[in-house]
């Protein structure tokens, strides 16, 4: 087993100046592409070279890296997908396509090599992202001979809950620094669906949770704020998102640098920017309204100052979970005490999350004490996880159908401001939590017309272009807006969600 000390830092730490210089010089059009890159020397060396003939007459950094770095090739780029076909069987072909083999270490590779197979989410991808597997599992529950990559996928996460104490983002050293949202818990439900497994991953649930929750117990009226907890009035404890890095994402690097020229102008320090910024990151809505103060004005990005509904939703799963395997296991005492943590997140999300004026779910903003002024479809989560009254779901449900259901399903806030996670794209993941959520509350009209709006959507684009996309215009026919990716193959939870709509849309109870 690789050890946690092998594992390389990030490129900008590892490279240094030049790092920063080939990003700014735009050598590569996208950030990422260096980030990714390989040396065909160790790093040590070529940061040498670096230094000795950058000063030389005639240095050209662009010759340069392509003498001494590297592209690592994505797989399969032949394949050419056929708008003739049914989309699942598009789906089915394309599994081989996104899937990579156990890694190999590479001195100087940003990847962390993982030890078994897994799914990506796309033709352009080489990593597996935490949050979005959960969805791609979806999918392959419900295909034959496909439950040995779901325990492949789960068995590499579980391998760096191990390694490095929590699962970051995707399996790269410049997400060292932040997680995403924690499905972990509810991918090893669906494994315990199909075989009794789940006690086998109960001390990384528990690890992962005390990565979430560490420093709950030194936190005061004079310090309620420590990494991912929040001390609240009443001494309640709920989670936010966070990343103690206060420096530019190495893999947006010159994008950033733009942004926070216009952060400054606001009297945002770079530092702050930088830190929001990678908290949003966190949260697998980057970007949204969610996070802004100003939903005009992305530079106002404040995550790290707002406790998110649907992670507290996502860690009352995993308290609930750890409470019934510790009953499982006959240990009566931590179970009671699980269930506690979870009752009393319970509460704490009806108290605090529940806006009475516009009556729904909402983030709330610790720091102002209050509730955001985003409504986002992030206030289903409490149905998904059933933890809201019949009263609270009844008003959800009467929100969803009069302001969020439009042409190609729900939309993702009600506000238009460019950023992806925004009015008017909807998404693959946001659909199945949606429509569950409906039907734990006896919805299911309202859900069966989310289902049905979606994978007509789904259906009329893949005719159009041959591809299932990372995210959609539900509300026209207009391309969608924000975000990184061209058009790619892909979309492993598009893909997965869109199976398990198709094969069971109304028995999928994955919680």
């Amino acid at each position: 087993m690789m050890s946690k000390k092998n594992i390389s830092p990030s490129p900008d730490i590892l490279y240094g100046q030049l790092y920063f210089d080939i990003q700014l010089a735009h050598v590569y059009s996208e950030g990422e592409t260096f980030t990714d890159s390989v040396p065909d020397v160790s790093p040590s060396e070529v940061v040498a070279l670096y230094e000795h003939e950058k000063h030389l007459p005639n240095f050209d950094l662009t010759k340069f890296v392509k003498e001494h770095f590297h592209l690592q090739a994505f797989p399969n780029l032949t394949y050419t997908s056929d708008p003739t076909i049914a989309p699942k069987d598009h789906i089915n072909r394309l599994w081989n396509i996104l899937c990579r083999p156990a890694d190999t270490s590479v001195d100087g590779s940003s990847t962390i090599p993982l030890p078994f197979p897994y799914i990506v989410p796309s033709g352009r991808h080489r990593e597996m992202f935490y949050w979005d597997s959960y969805f791609t599992m979806l999918g392959l529950m419900v295909v034959p001979d496909r439950i040995d990559m779901i325990k492949s996928m789960i068995d590499n996460f579980a391998y760096m809950i191990d390694l490095l104490g929590f699962i970051p983002s995707a399996n790269r050293t410049y997400f060292l620094s932040r997680s995403q949202p924690p499905f972990f818990a509810q991918m090893v439900q669906l494994l315990a669906n199909t075989e009794n497994v789940k006690q086998r991953y109960l001390p990384q649930l528990r690890k992962e949770y005390e990565w979430w929750m560490t420093d709950s117990d030194n936190l005061t009226d004079e310090q309620p704020v420590k990494r991912h907890v929040v001390r609240l009035p009443g001494g309640i404890i709920l989670n936010r998102y966070w990343d103690p890095s206060t420096t530019p994402r190495p893999e947006s690097y010159p994008k950033e640098e733009d942004q926070r020229r216009k952060a400054l102008q606001h009297g945002i320090s770079a530092e702050e920017f930088y830190q929001h910024n990678r908290t949003a990151c966190e949260s697998g809505w980057d970007f949204s309204s969610r996070w802004l103060l100003d939903s005009k004005c992305a530079e106002t990005n404040h995550a790290a100052d707002i406790i998110p509904v649907d992670l507290n939703c996502l860690l009352y799963s995993l308290e609930n979970l750890l409470a019934k395997m510790y009953n499982e296991q006959g240990d009566v005492e931590s179970s009671k005490k699980f269930k506690l943590f979870a009752q009393n997140r319970r509460n704490a999300i009806r108290k605090f999350h529940w806006n009475d004026a516009n009556q729904f779910f909402m983030d709330y903003d610790w720091k102002r004490n209050r509730s955001t002024s985003a409504i986002t479809l992030a206030g289903v989560y409490p149905l998904y996880f059933k933890l809201a009254t019949p009263e609270q779901a009844a008003h959800v449900h009467e929100h969803l159908g009069k302001s969020f259901l439009r042409t190609g399903g729900l939309v993702t806030s009600l506000e238009a401001t460019g950023e992806q996670w925004d009015w008017p794209n909807g998404w693959a993941p946001l659909q199945w939590v949606g429509c569950q959520a409906l039907k734990n509350y006896g919805f299911n009209k309202l859900a069966a017309e989310v289902k049905q709006r979606w994978l007509a959507l789904n259906d009329r684009v893949f005719k159009a272009t041959g591809k299932m996309t990372e995210k959609y215009n539900v509300v026209d026919n207009v391309q969608c807006g924000g975000g990184d990716y061209p058009l790619q193959d892909g979309f492993g939870w598009t893909n997965g969600v869109y199976l398990r709509l198709l094969h069971d849309g109304s028995n999928g109870q994955f919680h």
